[in-house]
């Protein structure tokens, strides 16, 4: 039997709340405009959950025309991305990438709400996947991150208190393929489109993150060391490379084309 995308998800700033969609393009970077923007220090290099919890209070939305970013007790930053800015070198973990600064306006309203001193950038350039021969924007190190809705329900039957998927932050949620079927999995035909599996995720502290709060726990870590620990990594769920891109629209048909 078939599976089910059961949902989308892009994050249009890296290290901020993700956006729920019924439907999206995908490219040979990912999903449309995920990852297009980054918060950069000083040095140009990315913040992220993992320094600043607080960055999951960030709700930014983008349509391809502006960039809209709320936060608590901030009044909106309604931004019109610029393409003439200085291009500067910033850096995702050991990645040198390209990014457009967007100005002082945007620079001191996030300053504000973090309260640090930070840039926005907007992805420009090429970057590549370090495997699978894929190209993406300011996403760790690549564009796709697939989980099985049968995953977090195995995990969750561990845990004292369910979690929600968005700790995890995925691109692609799936039904039908059972608890950690997606480790299984080499290609996936997802409506029209086709992704490659190329390498479990190892998990880190932003999933301890509440994306609704800001606020940290223990979980899901310390119960993922119990039983998915492989060679001091905690994995859970597929960093995935685009085959065939196209259109997917949530309760879009999963066939496996090829197993591991």
């Amino acid at each position: 039997m078939p599976g089910t995308l059961l949902e989308l998800n892009t994050y249009p700033l890296k290290g901020g709340r993700g956006t729920a969609l019924s439907s999206a393009e995908l490219g040979p970077e990912g999903l449309r405009h995920d990852r297009e923007f980054m918060l950069v220090d000083a040095g140009g290099r990315f913040l992220s959950q993992r320094g600043d919890p607080r960055m999951a209070l960030l709700r930014p939305a983008f349509d391809g025309e502006i960039l809209t970013v709320t936060a608590p007790g901030a009044a909106p930053l309604v931004h019109k991305p610029v393409d003439d800015g200085e291009v500067r070198d910033v850096r995702v973990h050991k990645s040198d990438c390209l990014g457009v600064d967007q100005g002082d306006e945007a620079a001191a309203w996030f300053g504000e709400v973090l309260g640090r001193e930070c840039r926005l950038v907007r992805f420009t350039g090429r970057r590549e996947t370090p495997l699978g021969g894929g190209t993406l924007k300011f996403a760790d190190a690549f564009p796709l991150l697939l989980i099985s809705a049968e995953s977090l329900a195995d995990l969750n039957g561990r845990l004292a208190g369910p979690l929600p998927m968005n700790r995890f932050r995925p691109s692609l949620v799936v039904a039908g393929l059972g608890a950690y079927g997606e480790d299984a999995v080499r290609l996936l035909r997802i409506g029209g489109t086709v992704i490659e599996a190329v390498k479990p995720c190892g998990r880190c502290l932003v999933t301890t993150t509440d994306q609704e709060t800001g606020e940290r726990g223990g979980e899901p870590l310390r119960t993922l060391a119990t039983y998915r620990k492989v060679d001091g990594s905690l994995l859970f769920g597929q960093s995935c490379v685009p085959r065939t891109p196209g259109p997917l629209t949530v309760g879009d048909p999963v066939e496996v084309l090829e197993a591991r």
